[in-house]
């Protein structure tokens, strides 16, 4: 089958494209030094974290425990997740994964979060690592100072069902360095246990590197997606592989027509232009509603007709690829692989 004869809307991914840039990715951590560790909420299909294992990644992130079970589903089983797994529920599940083999390792802010960890291990058996998670100006979850980190580590060290790794932050900012560094010498004069520091951000690998990182979580790069490339000087379609067909299903006045992928097909992530058009790059889409996409067409000379079909890089490709069941993989104009998207809405 070629992609021009898929049904739409249909979420579609240039296979030369996300190879290029997995394998990129990998080449700038190697030459950084820093170990890769990469982050599968981009995608939710088990079969491309696969990829990116084969590439040279160390193991991935999921940021749900409805994610990694997916994965290890899927035979994935090196899996951090660097989020707070509150409540007993999600407690039980983290450790039915950790006893079928996956090595899980989870991020900690609180004793409440550790505690309740512990506790289902104490009843279920099993052991997950855990990284204590700092706040170093993303201004999210993590404890707020050096010396909390330690206070923290002091508590659920010894907590049964509990191994103690070191410590994570997210984004990597050049004006974390004074606090990681501060944090790892407190750990160090403690005698608490400091392996592991994971810091990620596409974009950040050598100041990961450089601010001590024993590992690198990115993701975002297996898409290279609108929202991140749409103000620089090289946006070019030759950097997102994930694109969305859609077909004209209306042209009810001169220099505006509908398409068949509103909302629920890219998302309504705000601002405006939603996505790009490959081939007519001058359009675009100034609004949507929740099935049709409303599209200005003002600045094109190409007279369009119902029935054509235009091809989009959405705005946030993660976010739109979840709300679709399949991606379909080519390679030219035809038609290679359908991935369901496995993880799609595992958001417990």
């Amino acid at each position: 089958m070629r992609i021009q004869e898929l049904d739409t809307p249909a979420v579609v991914c240039d296979l030369d494209l996300l190879e290029r840039n997995i394998r990129d990715m990998h080449a700038r951590c190697r030459q950084v030094d820093i170990p890769l560790r990469s982050h599968t909420k981009s995608s939710k299909i088990p079969e491309i974290a696969q990829m990116q294992i084969d590439a040279g990644s160390v193991g991935i992130c999921c940021q749900k425990v409805g994610e990694a079970e997916v994965m290890v589903a899927g035979g994935l089983r090196d899996i951090l997740l660097p989020y707070n797994i509150v409540g007993p529920a999600k407690a039980d599940r983290l450790l039915r994964l950790a006893r079928r083999g996956a090595v899980i390792t989870v991020a900690v802010d609180s004793v409440a979060t550790a505690q309740g960890i512990s506790d289902t291990a104490r009843q279920m058996g099993g052991r997950v690592r855990t990284l204590i998670e700092m706040d170093t100006g993303g201004r999210r979850c993590g404890v707020q100072s050096p010396a909390a980190a330690r206070d923290l580590a002091r508590q659920i060290v010894g907590l049964p069902g509990i191994e103690l790794r070191g410590i994570m932050t997210y984004p990597t900012r050049v004006e974390a360095a004074p606090v990681l560094e501060e944090a790892v010498a407190l750990f160090h004069r403690d005698g608490l246990p400091i392996e592991e520091i994971s810091l990620g951000g596409t974009g950040v690998e050598a100041l990961s590197k450089q601010l001590g990182g024993t590992e690198h979580r990115a993701g975002s790069y297996l898409w290279e997606g609108l929202d991140r490339i749409r103000t620089s000087a090289d946006l070019s379609n030759e950097r997102c592989p994930l694109r969305i067909i859609c077909t004209v299903v209306s042209t009810p006045a001169p220099g505006r027509i509908i398409i068949d992928g509103g909302m629920k097909t890219f998302c309504s992530y705000p601002p405006t232009p939603y996505g790009h058009c490959v081939g007519h790059p001058e359009l675009t889409i100034y609004g949507m509603s929740v099935e049709h996409g409303h599209v200005d067409t003002t600045a094109s000379p190409h007279q369009f007709r119902v029935g054509d079909r235009l091809t989009w890089i959405p705005l946030h490709q993660e976010m739109a690829l979840n709300l679709h069941d399949e991606l379909v993989g080519y390679r030219g104009e035809q038609v290679e692989v359908i991935w369901p998207v496995a993880g799609r809405g595992k958001v417990r």
